[in-house]
This record gives C-alpha cells, sequence and structure tokens, in this order.
C-alpha cells in the first residue's frame, strides 16, 4: 500500500528521522541509536519513509545507508508555501503596527 507524503511526515518518530537523516547517509542501527524503541521499530518507520520516497537507501558493501531524498521534500514545502506566505504578510503587518505604536511612543 503506497502511502501519501503527509501520512508519513503526521508520525513525530519518522520526522525525527528525517532531521537525522537531513545532513548524512546513516545505517538503521545508527539511526536506532537515537531512539528509545527497538530496531524493528525504526525499520518499520524506515519501511514507510522508502515507501513514500521521502528517503532512500544505499548498499555499501553489507551495510544499507538511508538518506534524504530532497526532490520528494519539495512536495512538502510547495504545499506550505501559501501558507507561509499568510504568515510572512502577518508578520510584516504586526512589524508595521509596533513600527508605528513605537513612533508615536517615542513622540511622546
Amino acid at each position: 500500500m503506497r502511502r501519501d507524503i503527509f501520512q508519513a511526515i503526521a508520525d513525530p518518530t519518522r520526522r525525527a528521522i528525517l532531521a537525522l537523516i537531513a545532513l548524512q547517509a546513516m545505517t538503521p542501527n545508527a539511526i536506532a541509536d537515537n531512539f528509545n524503541t527497538t530496531r524493528q521499530s525504526v525499520s518499520k518507520h524506515l519501511r514507510i519513509l522508502t515507501e513514500c520516497e521521502l528517503v532512500k537507501q544505499q548498499q555499501q558493501g553489507r551495510e544499507i545507508y538511508y538518506s534524504l531524498e530532497i526532490e520528494k521534500m519539495k512536495e512538502i514545502d510547495q504545499w506550505l508555501n501559501p501558507f507561509r506566505k499568510i504568515w510572512e504578510t502577518r508578520f510584516d503587518q504586526l512589524d508595521q503596527v509596533l513600527s508605528t505604536l513605537k513612533k508615536q511612543e517615542n513622540e511622546n
């Protein structure tokens, strides 16, 4: 069963795994060392992330290394982009209000 990428990132452990492998590829054992859970549980999360193509596997000798699939992460970024623009507009408006209030306070 192919899952949606948003189902994959809904789980906090899977988001933590993505953050871990964002900087460097890691083996399942190295990833599991960062969690207070079983290696099997981490493998299950990695399987889901792999199914959603958020991570890719690379065999190096006897080890499998997992790394982030940047192109797939762009789908998440594209979905968030309209919300980011709304937040930025609201923060700009707040900055203008605070600047006006500060200016009025200095005049008094």
